[in-house]
């Protein structure tokens, strides 16, 4: 398959409201056994990015150490993964797609097991971050690898599958890290990738293959700029660290935090001129005067702050405000995971006759209505209405994940599929950071405010106050306390209430900043160019 869009990638954009896609070169094997396989070591990496969550407890006692430390088991998986995901495609055009994706595999998969048996704090998090530069490798690979498996107008059913592993899989993760870590060890988290890895690289071997055109490029590949690779480590690394840790940290009131924010600032910065003017840059930053392509980006980035930040903040509410076990909460996510395990494959196929622009709308509204839904949250929820929050705001998540998979791809050349597809899970990866850092803030803060009004309404002369304080020392004088014990109980039981009432409307507050980020949104389908879909024969090789 010869790449005329090669050779000429600026009369490539210019039909940017066209696929360009090569029919003269078909895989061996059949897409959906490709899809397949290619989908167990995502999922595999996926769920690894939220399974570790509700163990956190478990590991810090197990290995000597604080839970704030322990929390450097998430961080050192998340910013590792950040780092390779856009220099992904950089990677597999240099050394091949399949070698590239079956090295993450196996990678993933040895320090898997690794992690599994490490016996301090540090051991773990230092194999945690190669675990998770290794797992930066596997998304974009697939997504590449089912654009270029499946011709256009079928790219649409082929992503509702990579959506089922790239969705769910975050969703059910601390079900069962929950569930795995109750009934046998934390270990086990880690040694469950290990069948999954090998029967991945098994398969992978023997059914996924190279198209030619990335034969050709590994041809014209020129040298490793490697000031600028130093750059986005830097960039990205300081970033993921700065929104994973600043609300620990009390944001700009760390000296760590502004050390972060400098460097990530003074790195993006140096990273865009270097890849401005350099001959072999790692990333083409010439692929976001595409406007599908750039607000695909935005698109994804707010994909990922909803999904993510919604991911947090219902389990925290129900274990930290309704006292509800780790197991429990993630249950009711995991119903969610199941409707969309159900219903990505249908969008799929509707994606195929459906305006992409009008799903981006479509999920957009609803999306904001299910998140809008969960205001409504209080202290006498049941479990199934805390269930079908979740399950009614990811009914409009496929309406988004799939169009905007495919739009990612519209005027952009096929030689291009693999910095797509890890640009792509960039923006996804930055916006769940965002947004779980977003709520975390807010939850603080709102909360604080909300105590500072509600304690300025509760004191002794207040009517309410006083009924209320009445009523509880009379009860715990029933109960057997004596007259001064009735009072003093009285008064933490009120200030119980309190606090657990701001909590409540911070929760409220949240989601409303939440609705209104998507609502905003809605129109911006209507933005992006219809793709239109054609096949072209391509031209002879030079």
């Amino acid at each position: 398959m010869a790449q005329s869009t090669a050779a000429s990638p600026a009369k490539a954009r210019d039909a940017d409201s066209e696929f360009h896609f090569d029919e003269t070169w078909k895989p061996r094997f059949n897409p959906w056994v490709i899809a397949f396989t290619v989908t167990l070591a995502t999922f595999m990496e996926a769920l690894d990015s939220s399974i570790a969550n509700v163990a956190l407890p478990h590991i810090a006692g197990s290995l000597g150490a604080s839970y704030e430390e322990a929390t450097w088991v998430l961080t050192s998986y998340l910013v590792s993964n950040a780092i390779v995901l856009p220099i992904s495609g950089w990677i597999a055009n240099r050394i091949g797609r399949k070698q590239f994706y079956m090295s993450c595999v196996v990678a993933f998969t040895v320090f898997s097991f690794c992690c599994g048996l490490a016996n301090s704090l540090a051991m773990l998090v230092l194999f945690r971050v190669f675990q998770g530069a290794a797992g930066g490798g596997l998304q974009p690979s697939e997504r590449a690898i089912l654009a270029d498996t499946f011709s256009p107008e079928k790219r649409s059913v082929a992503f509702a599958i990579y959506g089922m592993a790239v969705v769910v899989a975050p969703a059910i993760g601390p079900t069962i890290g929950g569930w795995i870590t109750d009934n046998y060890t934390w270990r086990w988290i880690f040694f469950l990738n290990i069948p999954v890895g090998i029967l991945s690289i098994l398969l992978t071997s023997r059914i996924v293959e190279d198209p030619p055109y990335l034969a050709r490029l590994r041809k014209k590949a020129g040298s490793i700029d490697g000031v600028g690779l130093g750059l986005l480590v830097v960039t990205i690394g300081a970033l993921q660290i700065m929104l994973d840790k600043g609300q620990e940290k009390d944001w700009f009131g760390s000296n760590f935090i502004v050390g972060c924010a400098f460097l990530a600032g003074v790195g993006l910065i140096g990273f865009l001129w270097r890849e401005m003017t350099a001959a072999h840059p790692i990333i083409d930053l010439s692929l976001y005067r595409s406007r599908n392509f750039s607000m695909t980006q935005l698109v994804m980035v707010v994909i990922g702050a909803a999904l993510y930040a919604t991911t947090v903040m219902i389990p925290q509410f129900l274990q930290e405000v309704m006292g509800y076990t780790a197991m429990e909460a993630g249950m009711v996510l995991s119903l969610g995971g199941l409707v969309l395990i159900l219903l990505l494959p249908i969008v799929g196929f509707i994606g195929q006759k459906v305006d992409p622009r009008a799903m981006i709308c479509f999920g957009f509204a609803w999306v904001s209505f299910g998140i809008w839904r969960i205001s409504s949250l209080d202290l006498s929820i049941s479990f199934w209405d805390a269930a079908s929050w979740r399950v009614i705001m990811v009914l409009g998540m496929p309406f988004l994940f799939v169009p905007i998979s495919v739009m990612s791809y519209v005027g952009v050349p096929q030689e291009k599929n693999n910095e797509v597809s890890g640009l792509t899970a960039l923006a996804r990866n930055i916006g769940g950071s965002l947004g779980i850092s977003f709520i975390s803030t807010m939850l603080v803060r709102r909360a604080q405010a909300h105590q500072n009004y509600l304690a300025a309404h509760v004191y002794p002369g207040a009517d309410n106050y006083r009924i209320l304080s009445r009523g509880l020392s009379g009860v715990m004088k029933s109960g057997g306390y004596s007259a001064a014990g009735a009072t003093r109980g009285a008064m933490a039981q009120a200030y119980r209430m309190m606090v657990q009432q701001a909590d409540v409307l911070a929760y409220i507050d949240t989601i409303h900043a939440l609705v209104i980020l998507t609502v905003c949104l809605i129109p911006i389908g209507y933005l992006m160019k219809k793709p239109r879909f054609r096949s072209r024969q391509a031209a002879p090789a030079d």
